[in-house]
C-alpha cells in the first residue's frame, strides 16, 4: 500500500490544479510563493512527480523477466534573495513502491527524505577583469554544459548534489568560467532491503571523495556557435565500496543551438587518465586511458509545429582485453543519460562506455501544448571484450560479437496546464541483436520492452 503521506499529497495537487484550472488559463502559472504573499525577497517552490514504469523482458543478467515501479518524487525548494547574499535550501523526496527483491533496484530509485540543497549564494558583482562574480558555499546541484559529465538528473528519480565551493564568472560577452571544489553526496542507505522499504537515512560527504573542476564557455562565434573547454578530477580514497578512481578528464565541445530555419550541430570530445579498478571490493588498481566522442547535426524547419530531423553518433571507449592490467572503459562520473540514450528508471539500457551507436531523431509540436518525438538507435560495442555495462552482459573472448541491437522510442509530453501539470508518457523497445543473444550471462528473455506514465505538478 502506498505510504498515505505522499498519497494524500498527491491527491491535494490534482484538486489544486482543477480548482484553479480557469484562473490559472487566464493569468498563466499558479504559484505557491505568490498565493502565501511572501514578500520579494522570499520565494517558495513545490513540485510532485509520479511515474509508472513497466518493464517486460528484462535485458539485464541475472534478472526475472519483467519488473515494475511506481516512482514518487516531492521537492519543496525556498529562497531568500536578498543582495548580494542569499539563501537556498531544498527538501527532495524519492520513492518507489511495487518492487520486490527481484528488482534492480538501487539509489538512483529511492533518496527518502533528505536535504539536497542547502548553500549560501553572494553575487559579489564585479570583482577583476570585469563581468559577474557568483559564489555558492554549502550543498548545490549544478548542470555542466550538455551534461554527459556533471548533471541534475530530470528523469531520473533521484539527484546528484554535492557540498562544497562552487565560483561563477560571467562576462559581459556572455562568456563564463566555473570553478569548484566539490565533496560529492553519497545517497544511503545503499542495501536493497532497506531501499525497498524506503527507509529514510540522512546522506553524507567525505574526504574520502573529492570532485575538482573548471569549466569555461566562449563568446558567441560565427554562426552563432560556441565552444567549451574543461577540466574536470575525481580522487578517491581505497575503499571498499568504491572504485579507488583517479581520474583526470579533459575535454572541449563546439555547439550551436537548435533554431528554427537554421541548422543546429554539436561535437564534443573528452579524454580520460589515470587509475581505476573495474569493480568495487578489492579488484586491483589499473591504468585508465578512456575517451568519448559525439557528434550531430539537425535542422529546424520554420513551420508550424517547428518540426526537427537530426541524426548523431556517439562513441565511448571500452576495456579492449580484460587481462593487460589497463582499463580503457570510459566513465560518465556524474553525467545524465536521458536527453540522449532513452529512459533511466527501470530501462537505462543505453550507458556511456564501450559504446558506439548511431541515431535518427524526429520530433514535433502538434500544438503549442504538445511535442512528439520519434527517435531509433543502433548500438554496438566499442569493444566487443567488454561488458555491455548497463545489462552487465560480457564476453571476455570477444566470440559473440559487437552487436547489441536497436533501441526505438516513441514520446509524447502535453503541457495539461502550462506551467503547472505536465503528462510525459511513452514507449521504448530494445530489439536484441547477436551480443545480448550469445553472450554467456545473457538473459533468455525476448526483446526489452519499456513504457512509462508520468505526471508532474508545479506549484
Amino acid at each position: 500500500m502506498l505510504d498515505s503521506t505522499f498519497s494524500r499529497l498527491g491527491f491535494c495537487g490534482l484538486c489544486l490544479v482543477m480548482a484553479g484550472f480557469s484562473a490559472m488559463a487566464a493569468e498563466g502559472p499558479w504559484r505557491l510563493g505568490s498565493a502565501l504573499d511572501l514578500p520579494e525577497w522570499a520565494d517558495v517552490g513545490l513540485e510532485h512527480r509520479l511515474r509508472y514504469e513497466s518493464l517486460g523482458n528484462n535485458f539485464r543478467t541475472g534478472r526475472p523477466g519483467s519488473d515494475q515501479a511506481l516512482a514518487l518524487r516531492t521537492s519543496l525548494l525556498g529562497q531568500i534573495k536578498t543582495e548580494p547574499v542569499g539563501l537556498l535550501a531544498e527538501v527532495l523526496d524519492s520513492r518507489q513502491y511495487l518492487s520486490d527483491s527481484g528488482s534492480a533496484i538501487d539509489t538512483t530509485q529511492v533518496d527518502a527524505l533528505d536535504l539536497l540543497q542547502a548553500h549560501v549564494a553572494w553575487n559579489a558583482g564585479p570583482l577583476f577583469n570585469g563581468g559577474k562574480h557568483q559564489f555558492h558555499i554549502g550543498r548545490e546541484t549544478l548542470d555542466l554544459g550538455n551534461r554527459r559529465l556533471v548533471a541534475r538528473n530530470a528523469y531520473r528519480n533521484t539527484i546528484n548534489s554535492f557540498t562544497g565551493v562552487d565560483w561563477l564568472w560571467t562576462g559581459d560577452s556572455d562568456a563564463s568560467i566555473r570553478s569548484f571544489a566539490f565533496l560529492p553526496v553519497r545517497r544511503l542507505p545503499e542495501d536493497a532491503p532497506s531501499l525497498l522499504d524506503n527507509q529514510i537515512t540522512a546522506n553524507t560527504q567525505s574526504f574520502g571523495q573529492q570532485f575538482y573542476g573548471v569549466y569555461a564557455t566562449s563568446p558567441r562565434l560565427g554562426l552563432d556557435a560556441r565552444v567549451e573547454a574543461y577540466w574536470l578530477g575525481l580522487f578517491e580514497e581505497a575503499d571498499p565500496s568504491r572504485r579507488h578512481r583517479r581520474l583526470h578528464t579533459t575535454g572541449s565541445r563546439f555547439f550551436r543551438n537548435s533554431k528554427p530555419g537554421q541548422w543546429d550541430f554539436e561535437a564534443e570530445a573528452s579524454l580520460q587518465r589515470g587509475s581505476s579498478r573495474l569493480g568495487t571490493g578489492v579488484s586491483p588498481d589499473l591504468d585508465h586511458t578512456a575517451w568519448l566522442l559525439q557528434s550531430g547535426v539537425g535542422y529546424t524547419w520554420a513551420a508550424r509545429g517547428t518540426p526537427r530531423l537530426g541524426v548523431r553518433v556517439d562513441q565511448a571507449s571500452g576495456d579492449r582485453d580484460p587481462n593487460d592490467g589497463q582499463n580503457q572503459r570510459f566513465d560518465t562520473l556524474f553525467g545524465a543519460r536521458r536527453f540522449e540514450f532513452g529512459p533511466t528508471g527501470l530501462y537505462g539500457a543505453i550507458a556511456r562506455a564501450n559504446l558506439r551507436s548511431p541515431e535518427v531523431r524526429a520530433s514535433i509540436r502538434p500544438t503549442k501544448t504538445v511535442e512528439t518525438t520519434l527517435s531509433h538507435r543502433w548500438i554496438w560495442l566499442e569493444s566487443p571484450f567488454d561488458a555491455f555495462t548497463a545489462a552487465g552482459v560480457r564476453d571476455s573472448s570477444g566470440l559473440s560479437g559487437s552487436y547489441v541491437g536497436q533501441q526505438l522510442e516513441a514520446r509524447i509530453r502535453w503541457d495539461v496546464i502550462p506551467g503547472n501539470c505536465r503528462l510525459d508518457t511513452g514507449m521504448t523497445t530494445l530489439f536484441k541483436g547477436s551480443f545480448l543473444q550469445n553472450a554467456p550471462n545473457a538473459n533468455a528473455h525476448g526483446d526489452t520492452l519499456y513504457a512509462w506514465v508520468e505526471w508532474t505538478l508545479t506549484f
